[in-house]
């Protein structure tokens, strides 16, 4: 908690009333214990602290809150933003409080969906490619009965001469002396 001399007599006691309650709940906290409401929804207090952020962001850059100059505060004037956002998110069943869930909600259909659709089209890339193999096996098989038969066929035609000359001498000696 930043702190800081204030001469308005009226400010201090305010700022003592302020400092008590802080201590108050610092006191009633614990590191394991955290402020949380079970009815409001975690994606709409996700959705607000977003909100939060990205106009802090957008309003002040990364340099200014980051200085280690920094004037005692500094960001005052950006309480005006939280206590008008608050009054926004205040109410979860709100109708623009609903609407952002169901925005949130749409975005992660949409997300869910896309990786739904990739998966099918991986299952029918991988069937595509299951085919494939499948053609490429009966191929080669085919491939290799082909180049049995050449194999034959080339060997026939450089031996099938001497063989045929020689069956022919062997018939007409069997012949000849038989």
């Amino acid at each position: 908690m930043l702190s800081a001399s204030v001469d308005d007599e009226q400010t201090e006691n305010e700022l003592a009333e302020v400092k008590s309650q802080a201590k108050l709940i610092f006191r009633r906290l614990n590191r394991n214990s955290a402020a949380e409401y079970k009815s409001y929804p975690k994606k709409l207090a996700f959705t607000y602290l977003s909100d939060l952020a990205q106009e802090f962001t957008t309003i002040y850059p990364s340099g200014q809150y980051l200085s280690a100059t920094l004037r005692p505060y500094a960001y005052v004037e950006f309480d005006g933003f939280i206590q008008k956002t608050k009054k926004t998110y205040q109410d979860a069943r709100a109708s623009s409080n609903l609407d952002k869930l169901n925005d949130e909600l749409k975005d992660v259909t949409k997300v869910m969906t896309k990786n739904i659709e990739d998966l099918l089209y991986r299952g029918d890339s991988l069937e595509k490619m299951g085919e494939m193999s499948g053609r490429l096996r009966e191929d080669s098989k085919k491939y290799r009965r082909a180049a049995v038969r050449i194999n034959w066929e080339l060997m026939l035609k450089q031996y099938g001469p001497f063989a045929g000359l020689g069956l022919v001498i062997i018939f007409f000696l069997w012949w000849r002396f038989f």
